[in-house]
């Protein structure tokens, strides 16, 4: 036994540079499972003299001894260790960084950014005055997740034509930094995950909307950029659609108050991607797809049809403001109409207008003079109008509708005898039909106006005092 340790010994060199093929190949196996035990616990003893080593380092040195190696062989040694380590950790580094570029990219985040801010407004407004944070930051989570995964199924979908244009080829599919199949995984993943958190967090209709609006992007929007010029209105209706899901993952239901801030995401999108698609005319030509601009080469039907969508922009301040709109308020007994003041005040009725106007300014001046320009302003100034206009609305915002009935303004009617409350009372207690009893329908609807300050079924009794 010792003469083989001996003869092993010996034909080992000190030096690890000298040894010959033949020797190593003999003991590779024996030093790789040696080195694979023992990689984690050894320090470099040789390399600190002074330092007494702990016993797994003496262990260890003492098998490395053993075979030949002298201090110097085993500092060596742990050199070439760190250094792998060193480059495994760099490589690691490395590719996380990569799949985050590809994944940034492949989701355009900026642009998903922009949808979870129009989602996240829709929320705010239709919470009333009672907002539920956690509620909000889950909306604006699965909201961005879904945007991510809709915005890589378009990439996946289009990347020959990207490859033809200038702006697109770079992207991480076309240029081959990711693999067809890898995206589509990544878009699935966050696209499922988005769905599932809105359906648990919010509620189902929130989640319904966003999977249809995931749908639409993908697999109606984005073959339609090749087939036909209407894709951009299709695509205008994609983009209205996350406010209503921000307002529905608040409250729960769709009402009138809840189609303003999504039709000025639809009439907005228009005049902004007419500006872009004119000052991208050849890009859009190059890659293949079917946009209004390239079938109008005076572009006078592109810009009448952003001027005529500004103009369309400019009631919705007075829809926003109107304080006697009217809301049916359905129950048991199919009780008459509440008057509940509007989404907004009037001084957002007047910024909204005086924004509208300015851009639709811009719009009249591309009608007049189609060159690049004209076009370029008309575009800058559709990239300010969206967050002035949504932080208007959120800044001058009043409770709006039952969503916050306790905050609801409602028109109560006072003229009426505490001889008159009783036969109503008595008339209610009885269980006779509302429509067809004799109450009177001025103290009918006073009942309705106090008994609205709180959800159904929990009405308060009415209370008045007496004359």
């Amino acid at each position: 036994m010792w003469r083989t340790s001996i003869s092993l010994s010996s034909k080992l060199s000190l030096n690890p540079n000298s040894l010959s093929t033949s020797s190593l190949s003999s003991t590779n196996y024996t030093f790789s499972a040696l080195w694979t035990h023992y990689s984690r616990v050894y320090s470099a003893a040789a390399s600190q003299p002074s330092s007494p080593p702990s016993s797994p380092d003496r262990l260890r040195f003492g098998l490395l001894s053993a075979l030949g190696f002298s201090s110097s062989s085993t500092a060596t040694v742990d050199a070439a260790s760190s250094a792998s380590s060193l480059a495994l950790v760099r490589d690691l580094s490395d590719s996380v960084r990569h799949y985050g570029r590809c994944y940034w990219e492949l989701s355009k985040t900026r642009l998903s950014m922009l949808v979870v801010a129009t989602s996240g407004t829709g929320f705010v407004l239709g919470s009333g005055n009672a907002i539920d944070y956690t509620g909000l930051c889950c909306t604006c989570a699965g909201t961005m997740m879904v945007a991510a995964s809709a915005n890589s199924l378009n990439q996946v979908f289009e990347i020959k034509n990207d490859a033809k244009m200038k702006r697109t080829r770079q992207r991480p599919l076309p240029s081959g930094r990711i693999s067809k199949p890898h995206a589509i995984t990544w878009a699935t993943s966050v696209g499922v995950a988005g769905t599932a958190l809105l359906s648990y967090k919010a509620n189902a209709l929130a989640a319904g909307l966003a999977a249809s609006n995931l749908a639409l992007y993908a697999f109606i929007y984005t073959p339609l950029k090749q087939i036909h010029p209407i894709n951009t209105w299709v695509g205008a209706i994609v983009g209205a659609i996350p406010p209503l899901l921000g307002w529905v993952a608040a409250c729960g239901q769709i009402s009138p108050n809840a189609m303003i801030l999504p039709a000025a995401l639809y009439f907005w999108q228009l005049p902004h991607f007419m500006a872009l698609a004119f000052l991208c005319r050849s890009d859009y030509a190059a890659g293949g797809f079917q946009m209004f601009s390239l079938y109008d080469a005076s572009g006078r039907r592109t810009a009448l049809v952003a001027l005529r969508n500004c103009l369309y922009l400019v009631p919705l301040g007075f829809l926003a403001y109107d304080c006697d709109k009217k809301y049916l308020f359905i129950q048991t007994f199919n009780l008459p109409t509440c008057y509940c003041r509007g989404m907004a005040s009037g001084w957002f009725c007047l910024e909204s207008t005086l924004l509208t106007l300015a851009m639709s300014a811009t719009a009249f001046s591309f009608f007049r003079d189609r060159t690049t320009k004209s076009a370029r302003r008309m575009f800058h100034v559709s990239l300010l109008y969206l967050p002035v206009f949504m932080s208007g609305i959120l800044f001058h915002r009043q409770s709006s509708e039952l969503i916050s009935g306790a905050n609801s303004e409602c028109t109560i009617e006072p003229e009426f005898s505490s001889e008159t409350l009783a036969e109503d009372h008595e008339s209610l207690d009885t269980g006779h039909n509302c429509r067809n009893s004799t109450v009177n329908p001025q103290a009918r609807r006073s009942l309705v106006a106090c008994a609205s300050a709180a959800p159904f079924p929990f009405l308060p009794a009415p209370s008045y005092a007496a004359p």
